[in-house]
């Protein structure tokens, strides 16, 4: 091998390391707002579900009513339209845009996600048997106690695995964020590929959602884990 063919071997190594930084820096920037995106939605949709679902199992038809629509909303329309809606809808109604972009999305992100998982509550709180609830009364606890102590501990078991297919799809949901311009992962990685006229980018980012989901993944097992004591 000869100095000239290692000099070349170099100059074409270092370029392509400095293509390859050149493309993973602004899709560790994207990546970091879809988890970013990821993490707001669940620290709202999370607690925000549980009234949903107690909403729609409410005796006052009202209230019951009131929670049905809003779940025939979120379920039977796309979430890229909900996007849409929460980010355009304020400006032809009030000609005012009080949500910036990222906002907008985690607003509809939001909303979307505490339905669903208002639906996986409803169907843990309803396969608890009545009979722990007659007990409990039996017991002297309140109705409020009674769903603390009881009835929420069991429900947190029973829908951990409804759950982390839920979360999972947020993950790989964060990729509608690019519809009102968010730069999330995916949008930064179409730039590239358009940029570089190459579809490199797009497999590298799907490597990214990949390991992602495979946290989650890892994550709601070991919870699963430590709740076996729930049988």
């Amino acid at each position: 091998m000869t100095l000239e063919t290692i000099e070349t071997w170099l100059a074409g190594a270092g370029a392509w390391a400095l293509g390859l930084r050149q493309m993973l820096q602004p899709m560790l920037q994207g990546t970091l707002v879809s988890i970013e995106l990821f993490f707001l939605t669940l620290l709202f949709a999370v607690p925000l579900a549980l009234p949903v679902a107690l909403g729609r199992m409410s005796p006052w038809r009202p209230l019951r009513r009131v929670g049905n629509v809003y779940m025939l909303v979120m379920r039977g329309t796309p979430l890229i339209l909900q996007i849409l809606f929460v980010y355009f809808a304020p400006y032809y109604l009030f000609k005012a845009t009080p949500f910036s972009r990222f906002v907008a999305v985690v607003v509809a992100f939001v909303a979307n996600y505490a339905a669903y998982f208002a639906e996986i509550y409803r169907g843990g709180i309803e396969a608890i048997p009545r009979g722990q609830h007659e007990a409990a009364k039996v017991l002297g606890f309140t109705p409020c106690q009674t769903f603390q102590r009881i009835v929420l501990p069991q429900v947190v078991k029973r829908i951990v695995p409804a759950s982390a297919n839920e979360v999972i799809t947020l993950v790989k949901d964060t990729a509608l964020a690019q519809t009102i311009g968010v730069a999330e992962l995916f949008r930064e990685a179409q730039t590239l590929s358009a940029r570089q006229f190459s579809v490199l980018p797009i497999f590298v980012a799907g490597a990214f959602y990949f390991v992602m989901n495979w946290v989650v993944s890892v994550s709601f097992e070991k919870l699963e884990r430590r709740l076996d004591y729930y049988r």
